[in-house]
């Protein structure tokens, strides 16, 4: 086969996957948000914007959003540290920890609701030493802290091996030389973490930050388990939009609204962890 006509060839099944699964439905996610019958319009925007829900939403998506993907990235960073300078049992602590990557969101809602309920352990528990003399209802409106720290616990908890797996990779690209150099001129851990780890691990912390960001914006099930209605956020309103008020247009508005902040903030996090074009490890 022709070289030039070869690379073509081999990218072909992904090209004509992300158009098939992505692009195309994609085109009729917009097509609906942009359209009510009557040809091109912003109804659709202004009716979920304008609707007293979407402040509170979007407040929420982005409080939980900043509350737990800088604590994730800073567990990230120390568990993929901790595990990089183990000699034995690597393998064994990395597959413990990457556990909750197998357990589905929804899962993972209702493991913390076992927790945080009023028949859950935290009330066994605070009722054995005598805190409480009667089971609390933790998720109710009543604690709306509780159920904001119930819902970024159960997130911490669920996704921060996402980031732990992308950040254990790069490190391990770091060669061991430079750490060895750096300790015969006496740096301490803290500024061979610094001068070397960090800025040589800006390539996956781009990667990791952009992935968990995203997924950040799109959290659902998790607050639906362990929030209800108590605490709206974006995707939640979307799905009321789509299976409650059977409205697939200001869903279709919805989504792209989500969309277009994903991508604000991906376009910030490459801004700000930008990697000089040719920078090699």
């Amino acid at each position: 086969m022709n070289a030039r006509v070869l690379p073509y060839v081999l990218i072909l099944p992904v090209t004509a996957f992300l158009c098939l699964f992505f692009l195309y439905p994609f085109v009729l996610v917009a097509k609906q948000a942009f359209n009510t019958g009557d040809g091109f319009t912003l109804n659709n925007f202004r009716q979920v914007v304008g609707y007293w829900k979407f402040p509170i939403s979007l407040q929420n998506t982005l409080l939980l959003a900043a509350a737990v993907v800088p604590v994730q990235l800073a567990l990230a960073l120390l568990m993929a540290t901790m595990v990089n300078k183990m000699q034995r049992g690597r393998d064994l602590v990395l597959y413990v920890w990457t556990i909750p990557l197998g357990i589905s969101d929804l899962a993972a809602g209702i493991i913390w609701l076992a927790i945080f309920e009023q028949s859950g352990f935290l009330n066994s528990m605070l009722s054995g030493l005598g805190v409480v003399d009667r089971p609390v209802n933790f998720l109710s409106y009543q604690h709306p802290g509780v159920v904001f720290l119930a819902i970024a616990l159960a997130e911490i908890w669920r996704a921060t091996a996402i980031m732990l797996v992308i950040l254990v990779a790069g490190i391990g690209l770091i060669p061991k030389e430079y750490y060895e150099a750096a300790e015969v001129f006496g740096a301490s851990p803290w500024k061979r973490f610094t001068r070397i780890t960090l800025p040589l691990l800006r390539p996956s912390l781009q990667t990791a930050l952009v992935l968990r960001v995203i997924l950040a914006f799109e959290v659902f099930a998790v607050v639906l388990a362990l929030g209800g209605t108590l605490f709206p956020v974006l995707m939640s309103e979307t799905y009321a939009y789509q299976f409650d008020l059977l409205d697939s247009g200001a869903a279709a508005a919805m989504a792209l609204i989500i969309l277009a902040i994903s991508i604000g903030f991906t376009l910030i996090i490459l801004r700000a962890l930008r990697v000089p074009k040719g920078a090699t490890i």
